[in-house]
């Protein structure tokens, strides 16, 4: 019996047909590609019109290949749980857009090894550059990038000396003034419900910060009132009972996030405890929700959309041969709502 013939695979449409069909080179059609502000608008669009028709998509290998160039740039960040990285990596990936780069994403969770390998990976896929979050990293992380003469920016941290590049903010300065908000309130029973702070700086500069404001003020932060949690509403709610069942309870628990503290505020509405006139609790991000919970939630704002942004910005610039100055420390704003009050009267 006669075989069918395989169907062949339709032809792919290369610069030459295009030029063809716009009456116009390769030359034109490869400007209109690469650096369209440089032809005409009336042949500009002529030949973007058959480009369109055809379906041509340009051989980003080849392309890569002959500017030693992806045009891609990549990012480890530690969640896509978190909107506050969601926020941010929004901002970035635009940016990078706006430049004509793509933006290859992977999450580490927390995980030190695991980042190195994301890192490895993506150095080997020929990504131009790299965004990382944090200043904490393994040493193969820096050791890779130097090696391939990659730059790199960090996020959601600052490094006053300039050692490192950064688009970020002072966690334990933040944390600082959080804590200062709710001393000034009259409390000096605290306790914190803090992220989990093994392999992230954010998550120890931030209890640092809590811990520096209550020295200051002669009172402590002792052990057994920090309690460390993955970022979850649920382990929020349990940190909050545990918390409130000592023999002598806080006044006022700081969150290390939005998320934690949305949590202990769904557990006292739980449990009737009054926010704030029994408990004060505070978040830190400014996340969507923190505004609508009731009461409205009292958290730091972080600037995660211009975070990122700055950071693309950073990362164009050197790929582009210049050098850029250190970028300046972003202001983290402290928002004032509704969870937080004066110390109870009856509080000893």
């Amino acid at each position: 019996m006669r075989q069918r013939a395989a169907p062949r695979a339709p032809r792919t449409p290369t610069l030459g047909d295009i030029a063809s069909a716009a009456g116009v080179s390769t030359a034109t059609v490869s400007r209109v590609l690469n650096s369209p502000e440089s032809v005409r608008p009336v042949l500009r669009s002529r030949v973007q019109k058959e480009i369109d028709a055809s379906g041509y998509v340009a051989d980003g290998a080849a392309r890569a290949l002959a500017s030693r160039r992806s045009r891609t740039v990549g990012a480890v960040i530690p969640t896509l749980a978190s909107a506050i990285f969601a926020e941010g990596m929004d901002a970035f990936e635009a940016r990078l857009g706006d430049d004509g780069h793509s933006l290859v994403l992977a999450q580490s969770g927390y995980d030190a090894a695991q980042e190195v390998v994301h890192v490895r990976n993506l150095l080997e896929r020929g990504v131009d550059a790299m965004m990382l979050v944090g200043k904490d990293h393994d040493q193969a992380v820096f050791d890779l990038l130097a090696a391939r003469r990659v730059p790199h920016v960090e996020t959601w941290t600052y490094v006053e000396d300039g050692s490192l590049p950064c688009a970020g903010f002072d966690n334990r300065r933040a944390a600082y003034r959080m804590a200062s908000h709710v001393l000034d309130l009259g409390h000096r029973k605290i306790a914190m419900i803090a992220g989990i702070s093994t392999g992230n700086d954010r998550a120890t500069e931030r209890i640092e910060g809590t811990r520096d404001a209550l020295q200051e003020r002669g009172a402590r932060l002792e052990a057994a009132r920090v309690l460390e949690r993955p970022y979850d509403i649920a382990a929020g709610r349990q940190a909050l009972r545990e918390l409130m069942g000592h023999s002598s309870p806080p006044t006022a628990v700081i969150c290390g996030n939005d998320v934690l503290a949305t949590g202990a505020v769904l557990e006292c509405a739980a449990a009737g405890i009054a926010v704030p006139g029994r408990l004060s609790i505070t978040g830190f991000d400014d996340l969507p929700l923190a505004a609508h919970l009731t009461p409205p939630l009292t958290t730091m704002r972080v600037p995660s959309g211009e975070m990122g942004r700055r950071a693309a910005e950073y990362l164009l610039a050197c790929l582009d041969g210049a050098e850029p100055p250190p970028l300046p420390e972003l202001s983290v704003e402290l928002i004032v709502r509704g969870t937080t009050g004066p110390v109870p009267d009856e509080a000893d």
